[in-house]
């Protein structure tokens, strides 16, 4: 399991025309998931994201959470974060997970953070969708954390 995690300004998603999720500052998550991975890794993975220090004190250091700075948070399903490019030009995908396996996980993953944050402080977008997502990238500042 992985996720990129984008400190942002702003961001949203839009699924056929509608918009689904809006935050201001805090985070836009791109969400994979691997055939090997665990509750307890989305678990662990959904509490790495809160406690993550990546946004800036009074001193400039970044030692402030998404909880510290009263941030929101965007999740969006992302099976190309295992996108295998080793070979040829068009990328392979067998590394995902399929949605069997991953739609619980993301879930989950969901449901941990909105257990820390507060229902209204995350958003998503809809697993498996054709999905427009907008994000004002804040530094930029992006981190992968994997569990």
């Amino acid at each position: 399991m992985k996720v990129w995690v984008q400190r942002v300004a702003e961001a949203s998603v839009d699924i056929d025309g509608a918009r689904v999720a809006e935050i201001g500052k805090g985070y836009l998550i791109l969400f994979g998931v691997t055939h090997t991975d665990t509750d307890a890794a989305a678990d662990k993975l959904a509490d790495r994201v809160v406690k993550l220090r990546i946004f800036e004190d009074a001193d400039g250091k970044t030692n402030r959470s998404i909880v510290d700075v009263d941030g929101s948070v965007i999740v969006v399903s992302q099976f190309t974060l295992y996108a295998d490019t080793a070979h040829g030009n068009r990328p392979g995908f067998s590394d995902a997970a399929r949605p069997d396996v991953a739609i619980p996980l993301y879930e989950r993953f969901v449901a941990r953070l909105r257990a820390a944050l507060g229902d209204a402080k995350v958003g998503t977008g809809r697993f498996g969708a054709d999905m427009k997502v907008r994000l004002l990238n804040d530094g930029p500042f992006s981190v992968e954390l994997t569990a």
